[in-house]
């Protein structure tokens, strides 16, 4: 089975992908281990995304989309796969189709993962790290025993800047402006389908198993 994953930063997207990827043995693919993997292993396409990116300018979709079928094409990927942050835009995931159709395939089921902005905010916003040993925690869902303060080594949690409510709130507006029109874009191809992600993990597993297998 072949799924893109749809869906805000902090929908929980990424946690869903493991998930689904392990419950049906087919490998979760990250855009962003892709372009690690292939900086460090210096490939053709590798070098070519580094000249883009060591002038600080974004890789071109037909370069990135390369790079994610390159990946596709590995022996791993035959029985299936779930994309995880690729596409991000209606060019890219116009080009992944293209690509995959020229080569007999397409993608069988895009997954929306469904989150209000509001509860995002909440989310992310929420989020503490500690510095000294990384352990995590929540101010709602995951409460240190004393406040502020890490159970396990003792140092003080701190937020990351990334998770600040401005923050949060201007990648939504990327995400909005970019990233979301693939929703309109795979329910005109009839894959999409789309699960309420405000619930708990487990739930949001259940029922994105349900509408996979509908």
């Amino acid at each position: 089975m072949k799924i893109v994953m749809l869906g805000a930063p902090g929908a929980g997207k990424g946690t869903q992908a493991l998930r689904i990827a392990e419950q049906y043995g087919v490998p979760h693919i990250s855009s962003g281990d892709i372009f690690r993997k292939n900086l460090k292993e210096g490939t053709e396409l590798g070098l070519r995304a580094k000249a883009y990116m060591d002038e600080g300018l974004l890789v071109p979709d037909e370069l990135t989309t390369d790079l994610v079928i390159s990946r596709l094409r590995e022996e791993d990927c035959k029985d299936g796969y779930v994309l995880d942050g690729f596409p991000r835009t209606l060019p890219q995931a116009r080009a992944l189709s293209e690509k995959l159709k020229s080569e007999g395939a397409r993608i069988d089921f895009a997954l929306d993962i469904e989150v209000s902005d509001e509860e995002i905010v909440s989310r992310v916003s929420g989020r503490r790290i500690c510095p000294k040993c990384g352990a995590g925690f929540h101010t709602l869902y995951n409460k240190p025993r004393i406040d502020g303060i890490c159970d396990i080594c003792g140092a003080e949690l701190k937020m990351r800047d990334d998770d600040r409510p401005e923050t949060v709130l201007k990648r939504l507006e990327v995400y909005h402006a970019e990233t979301e029109p693939l929703i309109a874009y795979y329910k005109e191809e009839g894959i999409l389908r789309t699960v309420d992600g405000s619930q708990s993990i487990d739930k949001v597993f259940e029922d994105s198993l349900d509408v996979l297998q509908d």
